[in-house]
């Protein structure tokens, strides 16, 4: 699939005015506005609010990444933060890495830290404009930063952009949050959701290797697009 180097995706913000947080135990932002436009998160990039960011690739995803088979697969991580996992992914010889997130503050220093590598694409704006096919969809804290009311279109939009054997992998906080975002849920509602528009589960486990502050918190999956009998 031939696609444009130079593509931009825009999102027109509803607010320009900062919303506050606070940090829980698992170092993930609280607030009690469901605004999660671009305004509200290029606020917590420009003034380095940022809470929920690991300083490194998730010890779960780095395992899931070390069994990938296909260095040339099409890989897709939507809301990437600081994009630790392309930066694993790039150095272990992969070469079709895609990253988008909704802040320009965050997309301006992407690109420049990896600035000149072509193995790796970097798109501002929104995940559910995107209109290209991806072999990998990488999940880390983007499900959670959506609000819940846009999951049914999380799980549509997973099932038009896989290819046919593609595989939507990651992490999804098993427990409840007050406010959001981070918006929680359990195992039970979204091999739920999951199912009913569109993805086979195939796992959908406690995460044996999150790190200590989340530990007993997440579970990983992994799914693909449902297929009918005749495919």
């Amino acid at each position: 699939m031939e696609v444009n180097h130079t593509n931009t995706y825009e999102l027109n913000s509803k607010s320009d005015n900062p919303i506050q947080c606070t940090m829980d135990d698992n170092g993930c932002c609280i607030v009690e506005d469901n605004n999660t436009e671009k305004a509200f998160w290029d606020d917590r990039w420009a003034a380095g609010s940022t809470g929920w960011d690991l300083g490194r690739v998730s010890p779960e995803l780095q395992k899931f990444f070390d069994l990938l088979p296909d260095k040339n697969a099409a890989i897709l991580i939507p809301g990437c933060g600081n994009a630790y996992e392309a930066e694993y992914l790039l150095n272990h010889g992969f070469t079709n890495v895609t990253l988008i997130d909704i802040s320009p503050t965050l997309v301006r220093n992407l690109r420049s830290k990896f600035e000149n590598n072509s193995s790796i694409r970097i798109l501002e704006g929104d995940f559910f404009q995107l209109n290209e096919t991806y072999d990998v969809v990488v999940e880390q804290t983007f499900f959670c930063a959506i609000h819940p009311s846009m999951r049914v279109d999380y799980v549509q939009k997973m099932v038009k952009i896989l290819t046919e054997k593609g595989i939507l992998g990651g992490l999804l906080f098993n427990r409840d949050f007050e406010g959001g975002p981070p918006f929680g849920g359990s195992k039970e509602e979204y091999k739920k959701l999951f199912h009913e528009h569109g993805l086979e589960v195939i796992e959908m486990e406690m995460a044996m290797n999150s790190i200590p502050a989340r530990q007993g918190t997440e579970v990983f999956f992994q799914a693909r697009k449902k297929h009918t009998e005749s495919n």
